[in-house]
C-alpha cells in the first residue's frame, strides 16, 4: 500500500492496479468521491472531466513531485471552475453559468 503521495501518484499512473483502502487516501489528505456502482451516465460525466482536467491542467505542467501536483490542485480546480469554458454550459465557466442562471 502507498505511504505517501509519490508512491500513490506512480501506483495510478501504473494502473490498473488495486487502488488503496479508504483509510490510506485519507490518510495522504485526499477525500474519497465514490459514483453508484453503476451509472452509464455519472461515468461518462467523471470520464470527461478526467479527460479534460489532465490535457488541460496535468498534462501542460511541470510535475515534480506528486506533492507539488497536490499543492497544485486547488488552483487548478478554481481556474477550471472560474474560467474554463464548458460546452455544455453554452462556453460558459460553471461560475458565470450559475451565476446567469441562479434567481435574484
Amino acid at each position: 500500500m502507498p505511504t505517501s503521495p509519490d508512491t500513490l501518484l506512480r501506483l495510478i499512473r501504473r494502473a490498473p492496479l488495486p487502488l488503496p483502502s479508504p483509510a490510506r487516501v485519507l490518510g495522504l489528505g485526499l477525500r474519497v468521491c465514490t459514483t453508484p456502482s453503476y451509472s452509464t451516465q455519472s461515468n461518462g460525466m467523471a470520464e470527461a472531466f478526467v479527460k479534460t482536467f489532465k490535457r488541460d491542467y496535468v498534462y501542460i505542467n511541470e510535475l515534480h513531485s506528486a506533492a507539488h501536483v497536490l499543492a497544485q490542485l486547488p488552483a487548478w480546480f478554481d481556474d477550471y471552475n472560474r474560467c474554463h469554458p464548458h460546452r455544455g454550459l453554452k462556453m460558459k465557466s460553471p461560475r458565470e453559468f450559475r451565476t446567469a442562471n441562479s434567481q435574484p
